[in-house]
């Protein structure tokens, strides 16, 4: 052990980071062991790096967006059918798996909890992680094929939402055969001078690195070669909170599979030009999203000859990837965005420290930086009031909320 000590504080002293071990003396064997695996397990020069990144002012203006080519799924005619046999016949034959990103909690709903454990108000009190398996096994019945579930948590919430899943007997699902649970990577959280933030357990503070670590987790932690032994060529990856996301799709595969590409997206039209969403656009060439705060408003604004918006297929979250181009995009490191948070740390005297207004980085990847790794891929427009209902805020603010998601839930089931 006192090799291995002498050994961290030699990286610890190179890079600054020597008051992580400030407090080790006062935890119990256990977290002394935790901590000091943390501690090896970061990437240093990625936290000196990205500290750098934070002073460094963001250029913008560099890169040449353009609009992307899109298909509108009800605009299909003659080719809806053909795309739809095509993907009938993949999902029958046992190709198609179902990811779904369940790493966050819901405080903002007021909850306390993983987010897919959160009743939206139906009369059935059913959980999000519930109305997800529903609506899977409704389609597996209809192709008499199981499709196996790969649920993303977070260390986090890892334990609850596997307690949850075995308190519901998995939802019908058999643990480690047709269902699996894997872990979402983590940064360590970092103050504006660049130090390593200690938590209140005395260990590093840590945050989830965005739902672009999926690539990576997904390759990590096995899943993706579980997948390959299993027969799974695609992979359908969404959100947790959309009670209406539809994870299996036979025209978006088809469209896929027919075109030849790697990746197929769902997008719905920009309810308004000027809508805070992220949109499908090329840059430079390459297929990726564009922020609405990159948009000017003249992109905003601009429509096409038949008066659709140039730059209006929003990014739902809703993402068809082969398994190859999983493993290629986890093998690369994505860029990571910054954060200004509030954190409540342990200071270098012992005490907590509750901040009331920001006071440390966090950093996040995201999943659509990596579309640039393709050449092409398909954009479908589907309808907002039958694949998008996103439980994100609470009642209060009045979008996508538990109130406007139980809405769009029952008018497209018919409850009553």
């Amino acid at each position: 052990m006192d090799t291995r000590i002498n050994d961290i504080q030699g990286v610890l002293k190179k890079y600054g980071q020597e008051h992580l071990l400030n407090h080790y003396a006062t935890l119990d064997e256990e977290h002394k062991k935790e901590l000091l695996d943390q501690i090896e397990n970061i990437d240093f020069e990625l936290i000196k790096r990205l500290y750098e990144d934070t002073k460094k002012e963001i250029k913008s203006g560099q890169d040449d967006i353009t609009p992307i080519e899109y298909l509108d799924k009800y605009k299909l005619y003659d080719d809806y059918k053909y795309y739809e046999n095509i993907g009938k016949k993949a999902i029958k034959q046992g190709k198609l798996a179902a990811v779904t990103m369940a790493g966050g909690q819901g405080t903002r709903l007021g909850h306390d909890g993983p987010k897919g454990t959160y009743d939206i108000g139906l009369e059935s009190h059913k959980s999000l992680f519930e109305l997800l398996s529903d609506g899977l096994k409704e389609e597996e019945k209809k192709y008499d094929v199981t499709i196996p579930w790969f649920i993303m948590t977070s260390r986090e919430n890892n334990k609850a939402t596997i307690q949850f899943f075995e308190k519901h007997r998995y939802f019908g699902y058999q643990k480690d055969k047709n269902i699996f649970f894997f872990v979402q990577g983590e940064l360590p959280m970092i103050d504006t001078e660049g130090k390593i933030l200690i938590g209140e357990d005395g260990l590093i503070k840590q945050a989830a690195d965005g739902h672009g670590g999926i690539y990576e987790s997904l390759l990590k932690s096995g899943m993706t070669e579980k997948m390959k032994q299993m027969g799974i060529e695609w992979v359908f990856i969404g959100g947790v909170d959309n009670c209406l996301v539809k994870m299996v799709d036979p025209v978006l595969m088809g469209i896929a599979i027919d075109k030849g590409v790697t990746v197929a997206c769902k997008s719905v039209v920009k309810a308004n030009p000027k809508e805070k969403v992220g949109v499908f656009c090329k840059r430079n060439g390459k297929p990726n999203v564009i922020e609405y705060s990159e948009i000017t408003e003249e992109m905003a604004e601009a429509r096409d000859e038949e008066g659709e918006l140039l730059y209006g297929e929003s990014h739902i979250l809703c993402n068809l990837f082969s398994v190859s181009a999983i493993e290629r995009m986890g093998a690369n490191t994505l860029p990571y965005h910054v954060a200004y948070k509030k954190a409540s740390y342990i200071d270098k005297d012992g005490k907590l420290v509750v901040p009331d207004s920001p006071n440390a980085y966090k950093f996040e990847a995201f999943l659509f930086d990596a579309f640039g790794e393709v050449d092409e891929m398909a954009v479908l427009r589907v309808k907002r009031e039958e694949e998008f209902a996103p439980v994100k805020n609470a009642d209060t603010v009045g979008v996508d909320c538990p109130k406007t998601a139980r809405e769009l839930y029952k008018k497209f089931y018919n409850i009553v």
